[in-house]
């Protein structure tokens, strides 16, 4: 750790910075020496630090400002002040301005060590947290989910719209669609972007057990309640709660969360004390709500309340077009998490995945896939490879619909081999690279379907 760090260190008397600069070096850090505020900004105008060590007191200009200055520039950088003239008032006016410490003269070597160590700890910490959020950030973004489909732009196009804002969301689909995927995306590229994202799977609680989850409880609410919890509501404060499967939610509870959405408070239970929240609510489910509601299975006000913007995800067999661009995200997924070169697939597998139904949705499409990566000889993917129930489903949906596959395959595949010959102008190599096959397979397939060449 102490190897990476750099340090600038500031101190106008020569006997002070030479023999302490080369201490620090002999610790294993990175060090630069200065007498000056003017040569300390030319050199932090050039690169970055990740600790300054300054006098207090130089001649040129104070401490704090050089700290005012870093810390406009470089937030993380951490500054440690010097000074021969500790007060109180310079300690808390330089901790107020946000220095990580300081330390008086005369100066104790060990102790300067102690307080550059922890400053560096703090540093690598704040990276590490700044880097986990973009990854985050990034794996959460709007590109990360796959949809060419005019279905999926309206998706996008109502998610950016709502991500900057405070509104609550209802986002309505099928098991397997990738609703969390979808709040996620909205919470990360948001206003609380930097705040906890807490999501509770309302299917996957007991019933007994979903009241103190969501809102807490206090020592002696209950058998078992042996301290205070706080539920998720309070975990998720200034960030967002994503409420998955609202639909099942039991209606004594609807009526607490329906109080949290209009008091923006939530009473743990056992308690009558009040805690006041700011959260963003997204809640999702598989459900008919509206259905519900008229069944008097949900109540209305709080479905009001949970839909003020919806967001409505297509069924995968209702985006075909889709199917492509996911299996091929999926495909390269695997690959790399099996640390194995990226495997293809062939049209005619791709054809059969665009004929099936996709009852579990993209989610049901992945594990497809991943059982594809895994089991598949070579670095093809065949049709012989799509699993046997998907293919036998196909063929019974076509059987049933009097089309032929076989037929419908090899006609889409004339049509292609004749149109990029003539765009090669008939030559046979070029054609085939355009179609990604070998020339012979290419030669081979024009004589088994009959293709002259129209070049």
């Amino acid at each position: 750790m102490t190897e990476q760090a750099k340090i600038l260190l500031i101190e106008d008397e020569e006997l002070s910075r030479e023999p302490l600069t080369k201490l620090l070096k002999a610790a294993g850090y990175a060090v630069i020496g200065v007498e000056s505020g003017e040569k300390a900004f030319q050199l932090l105008a050039l690169e970055q630090f990740d600790i300054i060590v300054t006098d207090l007191f130089l001649p040129d200009v104070n401490g704090i400002d050089i700290l005012k200055k870093v810390k406009e520039r470089s937030p993380l950088t951490e500054v440690i002040l010097i000074t021969g003239h500790a007060s109180a008032e310079t300690a808390v006016k330089a901790m107020k301005e946000g220095a990580f410490d300081y330390i008086t003269k005369p100066l104790n070597f060990e102790e300067l060590q102690i307080i550059i160590t922890k400053a560096v700890e703090k540093r690598q910490i704040l990276n590490e947290n700044v880097y986990l959020k973009k990854q985050l950030r990034d794996k959460f973004g709007f590109s990360n989910i796959i949809g060419n489909s005019a279905a999926m732009q309206k998706v996008f196009s109502r998610m950016k719209r709502v991500a900057n804002t405070d509104s609550t969301v209802l986002i309505l689909g099928e098991s397997g669609t990738g609703k969390e995927l979808v709040a996620k995306a909205l919470h990360f590229n948001g206003l609380r972007r930097e705040k906890p994202f807490i999501a509770v799977n309302c299917a996957a609680i007991p019933e007994t057990l979903l009241e103190s989850e969501l809102f807490g409880h206090v020592k002696g609410a209950f058998t078992g309640a042996i301290r205070d919890k706080i539920g998720k509501f309070e975990a998720a404060n200034f960030g967002t709660v994503f409420l998955d499967e609202i639909g099942i939610m039991p209606m004594h509870l609807q009526t607490k969360l329906l109080r949290v959405l209009q008091e923006q408070e939530v009473e743990r239970v056992g308690s009558t004390k009040p805690i006041k929240l700011d959260v963003r609510i997204i809640s999702a489910t598989n459900v008919n709500l509206e259905e519900e509601v008229k069944r008097v299975k949900f109540r209305e006000d709080l479905y009001y309340r949970l839909n003020v913007i919806p967001v409505t995800i297509p069924p995968l067999r209702e985006r075909t077009e889709d199917i492509l661009p996911l299996s091929m995200h999926f495909i390269e997924k695997n690959c790399l998490e099996m640390k194995q070169p990226v495997m293809t697939i062939q049209k005619e597998a791709i054809e059969i995945l665009e004929l099936y139904h996709w009852p579990g949705n993209v989610r049901e499409l992945e594990n497809a896939i991943e059982r594809m990566v895994t089991l598949t000889d070579g670095s093809t993917i065949t049709e012989q490879d799509v699993p046997t129930n998907i293919r036998e489903q196909v063929m019974t949906r076509v059987t049933e619909r009097g089309i032929d596959l076989a037929k419908t395959v090899s006609e889409i595949e004339k049509q292609m081999i004749i149109e990029a010959l003539l765009l090669a102008k008939g030559v046979k190599a070029q054609a085939a690279s355009m179609l990604k096959l070998n020339r012979t397979t290419l030669v081979e397939k024009m004589r088994r379907l009959g293709i002259e060449n129209p070049g």
